[in-house]
């Protein structure tokens, strides 16, 4: 039986960001997984947020620090620093507005031009509870997601659909990613990604440099 880990011990530290448009429901899904809160009267903040949730994936207590733009898309402001070190990203649009799913691929390659080409990434279709207001169809997610070799996944933070799969399923895959690199690695003390008994593994994380910028640094 797996020994207790309290709030601070965790076998693996991965960094998320969220990306898209304004307004597409970023900070409400970061809310849900985080807290399973939604803020229907949420408005955007301007600055940097970012909150953390513990998971158990295949035996690991895994630490996931998931950062939010927080209103600083609207202004093209998001810096290389917000992406240094993140392994995974979920590219969010609402299904309710066609312009934030056209706006996906400007996403993508700025995600492309400030991070490692192994980066998990999953498309993220939010706001699928308002299917009277769809312009955007479920087929067309998965058709953009296929050519550009994403995940996907539709999401409804207000009624809770699908959004602890899909940062779950981002997790996983990283996890995978990682335990692959360690073996090809020859990398003694993760053979098989079993990390030595309170091993830290810190995959290309800089909080510190965000520690030193503060929240709200433009």
């Amino acid at each position: 039986m797996a020994a207790y880990k309290g709030e601070d011990e965790y076998d693996y530290l991965f960094k998320l960001v969220l990306i898209g448009d304004s307004g597409v429901g970023k900070s409400n899904l970061l809310s849900r997984f985080t807290k399973n809160e939604f803020n229907l009267e949420s408005k955007s903040t301007i600055g940097v947020e970012f909150a953390t949730r513990s998971l158990n994936i295949d035996g690991k207590v895994i630490k996931a620090q998931i950062w939010d733009t927080a209103g600083q898309e609207r202004y093209r402001a998001i810096t290389s620093a917000y992406y240094r070190g993140a392994v995974g990203a979920l590219l969010v649009y609402d299904v309710t507005r066609r312009s934030t799913f056209e706006n996906v691929l400007r996403w993508l390659n700025e995600l492309r031009d400030h991070t490692d080409p192994n980066i998990v990434v999953m498309l993220i279709g939010n706001k699928s509870d308002l299917r009277h207001l769809r312009a955007v169809s479920t087929e067309d997610g998965q058709e953009l997601a296929e050519r550009e070799s994403l995940y996907f996944m539709e999401t409804s933070a207000l009624e809770a659909i699908n959004v602890d799969n899909a940062f779950t399923e981002v997790l996983a895959e990283i996890h995978r990613v990682v335990s692959r690199k360690a073996v090809e690695a020859g990398d003694e003390a993760a053979t098989s990604s079993v990390p030595s008994k309170g091993q830290t593994i810190n995959v290309k994380d800089d909080t510190s440099a965000w520690k030193k910028l503060g929240c709200c640094s433009s």
